[in-house]
């Protein structure tokens, strides 16, 4: 790498998964061309699969946000306590083992990474279902996050092998459709689940006593069991752009046992990611930011309508979930079009778009939780995921073009634990603006002005930060031919 440390390339784990996947494309000597990408129907097949998982995941998300209130006066809880299980009860497992399970994609075959991952989440949603008390559920929220933490890595890095490169922007914006549908059918079907079960008496289950919303848990355990199952089918690809054997050097073909483990914490990723700060460490604390504020509001969404314009979950859920359902698929069109539009005139149309998009959800977040009624409120939140969404085609790009094969699921799992973890401290820090500063229950859009403004105009400015030396970077790797 010019001008950087070269990173450790994969053990010989990979070194293995290579020969087996140019073994089934045909490609002698363990090279891939042009002419050896998988078939569009394994492509699609393989995309299939990976937003119905993905959708599961935000379905989760949405339906707890849409919980929140019916949570917070079963357990009797305060703003404070509220935020907290909304966000970071969520990524405390996370931050523990996110980044070595982020390093399994980039070591073993990613089908099984997924699967794998799927399976854990829906154990972990069905024990949800049955927690017995707060501090049970509490404990199922924890392990949810690490049960999931290595379903992006893994499947950013499976796509970007299945999909050339002219064609992965196109995949990573079907990508959003996971996204899309969990967030408008949490909303639409949760809310009305949420309002017809409240009006059921709490069930017994395998003999256990649970709240009748817990019944909600327990269906999408049985749905997260059916992904897995088609994530385990998924025809493991090639991987691409891996520096050739001979250049690896023999003392890195069969790493000892204390290299593995190192190379599981993360560093190697880290380092490279440090060689090239310049684009990274703007891109991180942009998205940082933003993401408080995205996962502050989509959490407290529900808990505002409710206070401020004397909703129930089922009207916000009919009202919104329309709205969301057009936002996200413009968004999706958008951030798309946009980008390519942009790459004909600038190689930092990725980073550049993002920019542009992040300024306008500014402008939304801010205005959103001042409206005067319930319907234009929801439409300016719409408006700006709309933005959102599109910012986070480009984004996702960026991150792919820049980062090395050999190690992309796991400096993508650092770049998201930046989302993830600062997006689970979300919630904490609105309920804590709510509780602290603000101090009136009714009053929660303030908490959310309040967040909005002070962290998003910074997320702009870091963003635009990013786009020359993004630029620089890409230069760079066109000129050595990649």
């Amino acid at each position: 790498m010019a001008g950087a440390m070269a990173p450790t390339l994969p053990d010989d784990g990979v070194a293995a998964i290579q020969a087996e996947a140019d073994a089934a494309q045909g490609a002698p000597g363990g090279g891939t061309d042009a002419r050896s990408w998988p078939s569009a129907g394994a492509a699609w097949f393989a995309l299939f699969a990976i937003v119905l998982a993905t959708f599961l995941n935000f379905f989760d998300q949405t339906v707890f946000g849409m919980l929140a209130q019916r949570i917070k006066l079963d357990f009797g809880l305060s703003d404070e306590q509220l935020g907290f299980l909304g966000g970071p009860a969520s990524v405390i497992f996370f931050v523990v083992v996110g980044i070595p399970l982020a390093r399994l994609a980039d070591v073993y075959p990613r089908r099984l990474v997924l699967a794998g991952g799927m399976l854990a989440t829906g154990t972990i949603m069905a024990l949800g279902g049955l927690a017995q008390g707060f501090g049970q559920f509490v404990g199922t929220r924890m392990f949810l996050g690490a049960g999931g933490s290595a379903h992006a890595p893994a499947s950013y890095s499976l796509l970007a092998d299945f999909f050339p490169p002219r064609k992965i922007t196109r995949a990573f914006a079907v990508l959003q459709l996971g996204f899309i549908g969990g967030t408008t059918v949490g909303v639409a079907l949760g809310g009305k689940l949420i309002v017809w079960l409240a009006g059921v008496s709490d069930p017994v289950v395998l003999g256990l006593h649970v709240h009748s919303w817990q019944l909600i848990l327990l269906g999408q355990a049985a749905l997260g069991l059916v992904a897995a199952l088609l994530l385990l089918a998924i025809r493991e690809p090639a991987r691409r752009g891996l520096a050739p054997a001979a250049s690896r050097g023999a003392d890195l073909e069969r790493p000892g046992l204390g290299r593995r483990i190192l190379a599981f914490t993360g560093l190697d990723a880290m380092r490279a990611i440090h060689a090239r700060g310049r684009v990274y460490y703007p891109l991180f604390l942009g998205l940082a930011l933003a993401a408080v504020e995205t996962f502050g509001l989509a959490f407290w969404r529900v808990p505002f309508m409710i206070r401020t314009y004397g909703w129930d979950e089922g009207r916000i859920g009919m009202v919104m979930a329309p709205m969301l359902l057009v936002s996200s698929l413009l968004g999706v069109f958008l951030g798309g079009v946009f980008v390519e539009w942009m790459a004909k005139r600038h190689k930092d149309a990725n980073v550049r778009c993002a920019a542009i998009l992040f300024g306008l959800v500014t402008v939304c977040a801010i205005v959103s939780p001042l409206m005067p009624t319930g319907e234009t409120s929801l439409a300016v939140m719409a408006l700006s995921g709309m933005f959102g969404l599109a910012g986070a085609v480009p984004q996702n790009a960026a991150i792919q073009r820049i980062a090395p094969n050999e190690m992309r699921g796991q400096v993508t799992a650092i770049y998201l634990f930046m989302f993830t973890f600062f997006g689970a401290m979300g919630s904490f820090v609105v309920g804590v603006v709510a509780q602290r500063i603000v101090g009136v229950e009714a009053q929660l859009w303030k908490a959310l002005v309040i967040t909005a403004a002070a962290l998003l105009p910074i997320a702009t400015i870091s963003m635009i930060l990013a786009i020359r030396p993004y630029r620089e970077e890409v230069a760079r790797l066109e000129a050595q031919g990649r």
